[in-house]
Parts: structure tokens; C-alpha cells; sequence
């Protein structure tokens, strides 16, 4: 039997406005020290940061969990993002941690193989299409599902600059190499 409970005390009120203010402020902090890329969706890791801290947030102010612990485990949070973002930069181990972006379109051609390994649907595809204002199928350069779950999509005229598709799965079909 599920048990739904709709009332509260005052000084448990008291405690969930307490303990919500204070995370807040304490994250606000963190972030200021690890600085812009925190909530940035710059990679897998990072996205995966941001929804820890949404859930943390939550359950530090809901379940009564102590107000030291979730500022304890958010600073653990970012500062392991902090470390990760190092080791990427410096190292080179950013293959560790994020996927590679993978071509889904080259021109106005759809790549099959591509869809099926990111379980992209082709409607899913078009929707995407749309939502980037595409016309028609021939306004489209090339489609880029990224290492965060967006799909960009590149439209316009003009030579193409190949070092933005440094990376990029299946790019050599786009670039004409084999």
C-alpha cells in the first residue's frame, strides 16, 4: 500500500526552506571555485554532474539528509569534474569519460548505419531537422550527434573547414577520404 503524506510540521517546513537556501548558496559557491564549465553539458561527464547535483539538491532538502553530507558529496562532485576536466585537457583522456560525436547525415543523406548505433529513429532525426529550421533536406551540410546527446545540424553555403570535424565519427565520407 502506497502511504502519501500531506502534511507537515512547522519545523520541518522550517527545515526544508533552511536546508534548500543553504545548498543553493553552497553550490553557488562550488560553482564560482570550479568555474564555468560546472553546468555546462560540455561533455557526458559534465551532464552527468549536472543531474547529480539536481538530485542531490532534492534529496538533501526532501528526505532529511544532512545538510553537511550534501555539501560534502557536491564539492566531491565538482571537484572530481574539476579533476576529470584536467586529465582531459592535459592528458588526453577524454576518451575515458565521453563518447565520440558521430555523423548522421551527410548532405541531404541520412546514414543508416550511423542511426542504428546512436538508436536514433529517422523521425527523431527530422524532428531535429525542424527544430534547426531546416527547409528542405538539401539546405542540410551535415548532422553531428555530440558527445552530450545534442544533434547539431550545419546548414548554410560556403567551404567547409575540416577541423571542426576533428573527432567526429564517420566525418572521412563528409571530408571525400576513405
Amino acid at each position: 500500500m502506497i502511504s502519501v503524506e500531506i502534511t507537515s510540521t512547522w519545523s520541518r517546513v522550517g527545515l526544508v526552506a533552511v536546508s534548500s537556501v543553504a545548498m543553493l548558496v553552497g553550490i553557488i559557491a562550488y560553482v564560482r571555485m570550479a568555474g564555468l564549465r560546472s553546468f555546462s553539458k560540455m561533455s557526458a561527464f559534465d551532464f552527468a554532474v549536472t543531474v547529480a547535483m539536481g538530485s542531490l539538491l532534492a534529496s538533501v532538502t526532501l528526505s532529511g539528509s544532512s545538510l553537511v553530507d550534501g555539501l560534502t558529496a557536491a564539492a566531491a562532485l565538482l571537484g572530481a569534474q574539476v579533476v576529470i576536466a584536467l586529465l582531459r585537457s592535459r592528458l588526453g583522456l577524454g576518451s575515458l569519460v565521453d563518447n565520440e560525436p558521430l555523423l548522421l547525415m551527410v548532405g541531404p543523406d541520412m546514414l543508416e548505419d550511423n542511426l542504428r548505433r546512436a538508436r536514433i529513429s529517422p523521425d527523431d532525426l527530422r524532428a531535429k531537422l525542424r527544430e534547426a529550421n531546416v527547409r528542405t533536406y538539401d539546405d542540410v551540410r551535415y548532422v553531428v550527434f555530440e558527445t552530450t546527446g545534442d544533434v547539431n545540424v550545419v546548414h548554410g553555403k560556403g567551404p567547409l573547414d575540416p577541423d571542426l570535424l576533428h573527432g567526429v565519427v564517420g566525418a572521412d565520407r563528409l571530408l571525400g577520404r576513405r
